[in-house]
């Protein structure tokens, strides 16, 4: 089915004792173009990221932020320096008994002594991080992927009905073609009776002339490849794989035939309905820049 590049994703958990959150949202574009934003002690992650982003999005412009809330994470450990402890204590002790001090070694004066207590920063288990990162990723994906499928119903439904109204103004410019030889000959013999004034008229030199109008003008073969074109276009559009390339060449023959009947059409009615062919087509091509 079609899928709009432009859609929105977020999601929350925990992994490895982060709480972390994941946003991500995408705008058209020709190709797959991802840029993620981590914080530094996420760094390792991105790679996995954008390769679990590939899975999803063939093409448009799609931004990953990431946050790391470590507020509660048991991220940092306290250490006790039980030797030097020991020392401080070993020599207090004998301070005390040789100068018969006060004994004040309470908990929190011996944690006040220099480098007794001291903070380490926990490491980080990457691999555990990583796959719980990429869980939190995947639900933020599924919901943008349900975003993206909505607005592409949307703009298959809008292609579809654009196209079978091209396919109608296309069966006009086939009814009226026929007409216009017609028309060329009923005028070609009044403008000959007007200037031969009673002279009989050459019919075999009339039809002669009317063959190579009629050549000239002949639109059959744009007709039928218009209507090639659309059935594709239909087809694609009822499709499920990512189609939005195959589109903008398509769109490109459609525009290609439109002009190449608007070159040749020799009726003013033809001539309006080709403006109208090719204002549906256009219509479609500026929808088809937002399908994946």
């Amino acid at each position: 089915m079609i899928k709009s590049m432009t859609g929105y994703g977020s999601a929350k958990g925990t992994a490895a004792g982060l709480r972390l959150s994941v946003e991500l949202k995408s705008v058209n574009n020709r190709y797959l173009d991802v840029s993620v934003k981590l914080p530094r002690t996420l760094l390792f992650a991105e790679e996995p990221i954008r390769s679990a982003v590939a899975k999803h999005i063939t093409r448009g412009k799609v931004d990953v932020f990431v946050t790391a809330d470590t507020s509660e994470a048991d991220c940092t450990e306290v250490r006790v320096n039980e030797p030097l402890l020991r020392g401080y204590i070993a020599a207090l002790s004998d301070v005390r008994s040789k100068y018969n001090l006060t004994d004040d070694m309470t908990l929190m004066n011996l944690c006040r002594l220099p480098d007794v207590l001291s903070t380490e920063r926990r490491e980080l288990d990457t691999d555990e991080l990583t796959s719980g990162l990429l869980a939190i990723l995947e639900e933020a994906l599924n919901g943008y992927d349900a975003m993206r499928r909505t607005e592409g119903l949307k703009l298959r439904d809008d292609v579809l009905a654009r196209i079978e109204e091209i396919g109608r103004l296309t069966g006009i410019v086939e009814e009226r073609a026929p007409q216009t030889v017609a028309e060329y000959r009923a005028r070609l013999e009044q403008k000959l009776r007007e200037t031969l004034d009673g002279l009989p008229i050459d019919d075999a030199r009339v039809l002669t002339e009317c063959a190579i109008f009629a050549d000239r003008i002949a639109v059959d073969e744009e007709t039928v490849r218009l209507r090639s074109h659309l059935s594709q276009l239909k087809g694609m559009a009822e499709g499920e794989s990512p189609i939005g390339r195959k589109m903008d060449f398509l769109i490109q023959e459609l525009n290609r035939e439109s002009n190449t009947i608007g070159s040749k059409c020799q009726s003013a009615d033809i001539a309006r309905v080709v403006v109208d062919l090719k204002a549906e087509i256009e219509k479609i091509r500026e929808q088809i820049q937002n399908v994946e």
